[in-house]
């Protein structure tokens, strides 16, 4: 079993985004990492996941999803196993559970492709806010993001990626299907609108 309790290694994983991020990651940082544990937790209640030491491998995963983005923004997934690897061979996590772990970091890879009841999870806590109240604020950050990194050159650029983006995305679970995809649908719908007297143009 582990050394260290989830609270433990929560600290020590957070405390590593808090001080490493840089104030241009403006949707992967600690808020966005916080978040996803919340609704990975959510998620698993509602689905009924009853084993104490899937919800904590399932967490710890959330916990390091986006740990690579320290160091790189392309291929962040293969940089946060690394690091993951690193940490949780020291608070003595098994070779299964660290390959639980690695797993779940992988799955959350666009496009997602999860293989586990946990890796539906983790990619629809990823993804949870795509239907909810805050969609736009949190999007300003990822549009922001995007604009530093050189993905998107200006606001139609943006509303392009969201539009192919929201058309191709899917929840997996029951629960987020239920409680996120009617709203993301109604985003999508105003997003087009807005586009629409564009299109024309060019």
């Amino acid at each position: 079993m582990p050394t260290a309790t989830y609270p433990e290694i929560q600290d020590y994983a957070l405390r590593k985004l808090r001080t490493g991020l840089t104030e241009k990651h403006t949707y992967h940082h600690l808020k966005h990492t916080v978040d996803v544990v919340a609704q990975c937790t959510a998620i698993s209640d509602l689905e009924m996941v009853n084993s104490a030491e899937d919800l904590f491998l399932l967490k710890v995963g959330a916990l390091y999803h986006d740990m690579g983005f320290l160091f790189t923004y392309q291929g962040h997934e293969a940089k946060s196993c690394e690091i993951a690897d690193t940490d949780l061979t020291l608070f003595k996590f098994t070779d299964r559970q660290k390959e639980v772990i690695f797993n779940l970091i992988k799955a959350t890879q666009v496009p997602q492709k999860p293989q586990t009841q946990l890796e539906e999870i983790i990619c629809d806590a990823d993804l949870d806010y795509l239907g909810r109240s805050d969609f736009y604020v949190i999007g300003e950050g990822l549009y922001q993001e995007f604009l530093w990194q050189g993905i998107v050159k200006n606001e139609r650029d943006w509303n392009q990626v969201q539009i192919k983006f929201l058309e191709n995305h899917c929840y997996f679970t029951a629960s987020s299907k239920k409680r996120r995809e009617e709203q993301k649908q109604v985003y999508l719908a105003q997003i087009k609108k807005k586009v629409a007297p564009w299109e024309h143009l060019f």
